[in-house]
């Protein structure tokens, strides 16, 4: 089966959707935060830095249950995580 591939500017997208997805759950923030020792000054800088939203998809993906929560709350495939952290810098270990 053919991989999915996504341009730069789809790939950071989907990873800003990421963030909503995160942030919109109390739960999952306060995770991220603690796993990556984020602040919510970082989140918002993360916004602008393609290798910040790289390491937002790194996050999701790192967990198989997230990865099929965040994809049906985005209304992607499963696939979609990792075909777009492939587009970004640092994805070539996709």
């Amino acid at each position: 089966m053919k991989q999915a591939t996504y341009s730069q500017q789809t790939a950071e997208t989907l990873a800003l959707q990421a963030i909503a997805f995160l942030a919109g759950d109390d739960d999952r923030l306060q995770r991220l935060i603690a796993t990556c020792g984020l602040t919510p000054q970082d989140l918002t800088r993360a916004v602008g830095d393609s290798a910040a939203l790289g390491g937002i998809l790194d996050y999701i993906l790192g967990d198989d249950s997230l990865v099929i929560e965040f994809a049906d709350y985005a209304g992607v495939p499963p696939e979609a995580p990792a075909a777009a952290r492939r587009a970004l810098p640092g994805g070539d270990i996709f």
